[in-house]
């Protein structure tokens, strides 16, 4: 069962044994699948790597994870739909709790959505390669681990699901069927592998080159995933698979129609930590420049079942208004046979 549950325990982000520990107190479960020895392996690589860039570390070490997180916590329901429609799919071939690793986990969002929305019977174990977000889980009551995506840490045929989302394009396209395969190492036969990414030439690739990298302090040069490059990973592999797209946007609400477009602009600043515009413009011009921004990049062709455009309505029985700016993504859904 989805729970938080602990009170916000000091971990460091880079001390693998330590979080051993604690997940040996407050997440048993997903601690009896650790694999030991690769475990002291990546320990004494990290003791004997040389910093590598982090950009979700935090805003005075040069990263964005200090006002990544800061979204989050501002509005823990921006991706609230999307996430569930994920973990959904994941868990829908299958009975019991799920003990299910988000390789791209961050401060804990996904555990924290699927608790907050009473999504039942799935035990979410938040994963990442920035010892900040680690450190930050942990900090807010979510046990996490230091992991990178190509080099996980559980034992073979452990875990009954693997997502990888947001955040997928951060993987260097060298080391992607790496993921894929050690994805599929780790989960018991019939577990589900979701891949989750926006497709390159979408709005969201739009989003990222024309926003992101030119107002953001770490820039925004990556490659996003193609849907022939999905289908290749998850095939080679040796996957069951097929491909969608999902109506993944965002939302924010407020008490008249002006604030809940705000709202949602501060997000983006935030998210996206965009502090060339807010060092330029101001907090508050700042948020209204991103919202203004989202609603004229964020447009999609008519389909049924998903927003198309940017919207502001009013909550029934709330009297609050609610923002939504339209993302689409593309998913590889695979389970091992």
């Amino acid at each position: 069962m989805v729970s938080i549950g602990i009170e916000g325990i000091s971990v460091a982000g880079s001390d693998l044994h330590a979080q051993l520990d604690q997940l040996r107190l407050h997440s048993p479960e997903m601690h009896r699948r650790i694999d030991q020895p690769r475990l002291d392996s990546w320990q004494k690589e990290q003791e004997a790597d040389e910093a590598v860039r982090d950009d979700f570390g935090s805003d005075i070490a040069g990263g964005r994870g200090t006002s990544y997180v800061r979204a989050q916590q501002l509005n823990v329901d921006a991706r609230a739909a999307g996430i569930r429609q994920l973990i959904e799919l994941m868990t829908q071939r299958s009975e019991g709790t799920q003990a299910i690793v988000d390789l791209l986990g961050g401060d804990g969002l996904v555990r924290r959505v699927c608790s907050r929305i009473g999504l039942s019977d799935v035990e979410i174990m938040t994963c990442d390669a920035s010892p900040h977000m680690v450190h930050t889980a942990w900090a807010t009551g979510v046990p996490a681990l230091l992991q990178r995506a190509e080099r996980q840490l559980f034992r073979s045929g452990s875990v009954d699901g693997v997502l990888l989302a947001y955040g997928t394009h951060h993987i260097p396209p060298a080391l992607r069927r790496s993921v894929a395969e050690e994805s599929y190492r780790v989960l018991r036969p019939g577990g589900a592998f979701l891949l989750h990414d926006f497709l390159s030439g979408s709005p969201m690739d739009t989003w990222f080159s024309k926003v992101v990298d030119r107002y953001s302090h770490t820039g925004h040069q990556y490659a996003h995933f193609s849907e022939d490059e999905i289908g290749q990973y998850l095939a080679e592999v040796g996957f069951d698979f097929k491909i969608m797209e999902i109506d993944d946007s965002y939302t924010a609400t407020g008490v008249t129609a002006d604030e809940a477009e705000q709202n949602l602009g501060e997000y983006l600043v935030d998210m996206y930590g965009l502090r060339k515009v807010v060092e330029s413009l101001g907090p508050q011009q700042a948020h209204r420049w991103a919202i203004e921004e989202a609603k004229s990049i964020f447009r999609y062709p008519e389909q049924p079942g998903m927003t198309s455009s940017s919207t502001v309505q009013r909550i029934d029985d709330t009297g609050l208004w609610r923002c939504t700016v339209p993302r689409r993504a593309v998913i590889g859904l695979g389970w091992k046979p």
